[in-house]
């Protein structure tokens, strides 16, 4: 069994990668840490095979922490789960020695292809001494295929990662316009970007029908 310790300090955002773990074999919460020095105690004081970690936190930065933790030369690996994506702190993790690197929003494949290539990595160097160099090129070939999905014509990422994100923020099902205004956006590109997910079963789609008119759409992850 991997044992894991996810830092996150954004409530809701924190219980989704609870969710997300509880669904995948072989993986076990140890526990959660809202806080570097939060993760730091369970680090020191917990079993811990897999940190699930976030790059803002309110006391030190992810990667100061990713940092401690390798000074610490505690035997952990670590996957970055963040909303952070500009070059220079994906770069510092990646020479920090992430495993893998999930961009806030995700859905749940991206997070299950993450954790089970790590699980085959895991197991693989606890079952053998040495490494072959037919092991060594799978591994990095894994990291090569993070399933990257090519956007239709007219959508591009980083407003479906901004819509995917304000719907994961949200407690309760809610309306195109209403998405669109949270946003900032017109209602037609929160519309347009709301049906591909739809089309690809990324969202959830209920329908509240009244006495007349169309029924009204409310979306959800």
């Amino acid at each position: 069994m991997i044992k894991v310790l996810i830092v996150e300090d954004d409530p809701m955002v924190l219980e989704v990668n609870k969710e997300y773990l509880s669904k995948l074999d072989n993986f076990l919460l140890v526990s959660s840490a809202k806080t570097g020095q939060e993760a730091l105690h369970s680090i020191r004081n917990e079993d811990i095979d897999l940190v699930l970690l976030d790059v803002y936190l309110p006391d030190i930065s992810g990667v100061d922490l990713l940092r401690k933790i390798r000074d610490l030369n505690m035997p952990i690996d670590v996957i970055t789960v963040t909303a952070a994506r500009d070059s220079e702190t994906v770069h510092r993790l990646f020479r920090l020695g992430v495993i893998d690197y999930l961009v806030k929003p995700f859905r749940f494949d991206r997070f299950k292809s993450a954790l089970e290539n790590y699980e085959r990595f895991w197991y693989k160097l606890k079952n053998k001494e040495t490494m072959s160099q037919e092991d060594i090129d799978y591994f990095i070939e894994q990291e090569k295929s993070p399933n990257i999905e090519l956007l239709p014509k007219g959508l591009n990422e980083i407003t479906l990662k901004q819509i995917m994100m304000a719907l994961l923020k949200q407690k309760e099902p809610i309306r195109a316009e209403e998405l669109a205004q949270y946003l900032g956006l017109a209602r037609v590109t929160v519309r347009r970007y709301l049906d591909y997910l739809a089309k690809q079963n990324k969202v959830n789609v209920n329908l509240q029908y009244r006495q007349v008119g169309r029924p009204t759409h409310y979306y959800s992850l």
